[in-house]
């Protein structure tokens, strides 16, 4: 049905660039890591992780003894926290620049891994900082190797070239991409997410979500993308709720983190639009707010707003989590309400109301859209106009 949305006559570009080492107990390959990184020449690494999980999860046994065992010096900066900022990245920066890092270690979830991607391209260009580099006053073609050690199912930043860092003074929640930053080995072991609490697993699997549904419906999607997002959809209605009544079943996670990963495959080719450009002013101007949290509460806005000009595509890949849908642009209430039930079922019920959010936030809201570097750019790249009505229209329907 989908095919009927795609122009033959568009040249894409596929991309399947890193090297993942994927399953239970893929932690143990970190061995086989530190020894190609030591054949490479590279003796010292920077490694940026948040205060507690990589130690809780059972990573961080695994990483020290492959490093020591290989001779790898490191430092590690462990300060990193949800909606990482431009200053932790130039502190690890620094410490990395001193100690004399040749490449950097992320272990965590989408903040850790993208806050390692930044350090690594400044670790390369020696004069410049973070703000510069969120702020597109440089286009860098080279970065130290990144690899990324992935604890959570949701962000697929482990396979893909983004990095998301907030420039806090300005309200500013810039998306960076580039081919120099992407990792050169990751780790997705399931075993290391069985104590991710149950909100974030709910939060980072609708961020996967997000991903496909944006990815599956910009001016550029492919369809690779596509069969990706129905697969990530596919799974995720059928295993996130086993892992919200059982955090330790090691079988949902690994199809949770397989979608993620192919998720995050899915978005690196067709890119992002509506939902991640008006979330990160969201969470830009509350730190506090979490991604997923913020992308599940303007979801439905955005499917009313998008499926008219994406019928077919959105009602191939929402079918396992919206029944009965056949591809009539006049079925969008039906796909917005369909959504929105399937968020209710799992958990995810909040609007921006009920996060402090109030009306007059949304003309703030709007101008930080267009104003943050690089979000205009997803914004064009929606399936219909990204005008200022559109995107304050999306807000204001999910209050």
């Amino acid at each position: 049905m989908w095919e009927q949305e795609i122009n033959i006559n568009d040249v894409k570009e596929i991309r399947v660039k890193t090297t993942v080492y994927f399953g239970v107990g893929a932690i143990t390959k970190i061995s086989d890591i530190a020894e190609n990184l030591k054949n490479m020449g590279i003796d010292k690494l920077l490694i940026m992780t948040g205060r507690n999980s990589y130690k809780s999860t059972g990573a961080w046994e695994h990483v020290e003894k492959a490093l020591n065992a290989s001779n790898i010096e490191y430092v590690l900066y462990d300060k990193v926290t949800p909606n990482p900022n431009v200053v932790q990245v130039d502190e690890a920066v620094e410490l990395g620049r001193e100690f004399g890092a040749k490449a950097v270690i992320g272990i965590g979830g989408g903040s850790p891994i993208d806050a390692a991607k930044g350090a690594a391209i400044l670790l390369e260009y020696t004069d410049k900082n973070a703000s510069q580099l969120y702020e597109f006053e440089f286009t860098p073609e080279k970065a130290v190797p990144v690899i990324a050690i992935n604890l959570t199912h949701g962000t697929g930043t482990e396979v893909d070239r983004f990095a998301v860092t907030t420039i806090e003074e300005k309200d500013y929640k810039p998306a960076i991409a580039y081919d120099c930053i992407y990792p050169l080995y990751s780790i997705d072991d399931p075993a290391l997410m069985v104590s991710l609490p149950k909100n974030q697993t709910l939060y980072v699997s609708v961020d996967a979500i997000n991903h496909v549904i944006e990815a599956a419906t910009t001016k550029v999607s492919n369809p690779f993308d596509i069969l990706l997002a129905k697969e990530t959809i596919r799974l995720i209605t059928k295993y996130l709720p086993k892992a919200l009544e059982d955090p330790s079943d090691l079988e949902a996670r690994y199809y949770l983190l397989y979608a993620s990963m192919i998720a995050g495959t899915s978005f690196d080719n067709g890119l992002l639009h509506f939902t991640h450009a008006l979330e990160h002013p969201l969470s830009a101007v509350k730190p506090e707010l979490t991604h997923g949290l913020g992308l599940g509460m303007i979801l439905p806005a955005i499917i009313k707003q998008i499926y008219p000009a994406r019928p077919k595509t959105l009602a191939d890949i929402l079918s396992p989590m919206v029944e009965g849908l056949t591809g009539d642009p006049a079925e969008v209430d039906k796909a917005t309400e369909g959504v929105r039930a399937w968020l209710h079922s799992v958990g995810l019920k909040e609007k921006l109301s009920d996060m402090g959010y109030v009306e007059s936030d949304i003309e703030k809201l709007t101008k930080l859209v267009f104003e943050t570097p690089g979000l205009s750019l997803l914004v064009s790249l929606a399936p219909v106009d990204g005008t200022e009505e559109v995107v304050r229209k999306i807000y204001i329907d999910s209050f």
